[in-house]
């Protein structure tokens, strides 16, 4: 398989730059909705088997080879399976270890959020090179993630980021040093609560499609539903007895 979940990890694994096509893209959708069902995981960690890519987006050469209706399928079909990310519960973490280029870093802007080891790779949206745009969300993720003007730039020009530039615009939110930083910091993630964790999301993705009223009143919501959870009484118990909250998701 070019994509599979295992243990709050899905792995992009098809050689030699994890390129997709339409097979492929239904393998991802399957893995994200596997993710989303596995009560035993509260933090989904996307990374690739491939040292050099993340992926490098969509298989240029397929593009070329089908016509204007098979390729759009693909396009729905990536643009379902990118969205379901937000409806999901879990909190999925792009782990960027190579190059993200176009539709690969589409799969990374999907995601909660995004980190990077350190290294001499690329991120970017290089699709205007091709006379086309970034069709899986780019133009519209990118631009809500680091502001208009930054993204638009970067949309039009295909200019590429290594890694610390892609900080410094908050494309990534932070820059490890190696993969055992990263994996340390992803087990403090896996010890938050995840009813904290879904409620935060539906607060900042659905919030944003709402007026300001709207969106506080689901904030107001939300809240609520926590204050009654086990784990908001767990986590105002160990605060004030002064130990680590042990959180049960309920």
């Amino acid at each position: 398989m070019a994509v599979s979940y295992e243990s709050g990890a899905i792995a992009l694994d098809k050689p030699p730059a994890n390129s997709y096509d339409i097979d492929y893209m239904r393998e991802l959708a399957a893995a994200i909705e596997a993710a989303g069902d596995d009560s035993a995981v509260r933090v989904v960690v996307v990374r690739s088997a491939s040292e050099r890519f993340f992926s490098a987006g969509a298989d240029i050469k397929a593009f070329a080879a089908n016509d204007v209706d098979a390729n759009m399928d693909m396009i729905r079909l990536a643009h379902e399976a990118l969205s379901s990310v937000a409806r999901s519960p879990k909190l999925f973490v792009a782990c960027v270890a190579g190059h993200a280029l176009g539709g690969g870093l589409e799969i990374a802007l999907a995601c909660d959020v995004r980190y990077a080891i350190a290294g001499r790779y690329r991120l970017g949206t290089p699709e205007v090179t091709l006379g086309l745009l970034p069709g899986n969300g780019g133009t519209q993720r990118l631009p809500r993630l680091i502001g208009a003007g930054p993204a638009l730039e970067l949309l039009v020009t295909g200019r590429t980021l290594l890694p610390e530039e892609a900080y410094a615009l908050g494309l990534v939110s932070q820059v490890f040093a190696n993969q055992d930083e990263f994996d340390h910091h992803i087990e403090k993630l896996r010890a938050l609560p995840p009813l904290s964790l879904a409620n935060i999301k539906r607060a900042v993705f659905e919030g944003m499609e709402k007026p300001l009223p709207d969106a506080l009143a689901l904030e107001r919501d939300l809240m609520e539903e926590l204050f009654r959870s086990d784990d908001a009484r767990e986590g105002v118990t160990a605060f004030s007895e002064k130990r680590t909250p042990e959180f049960t998701g309920s």
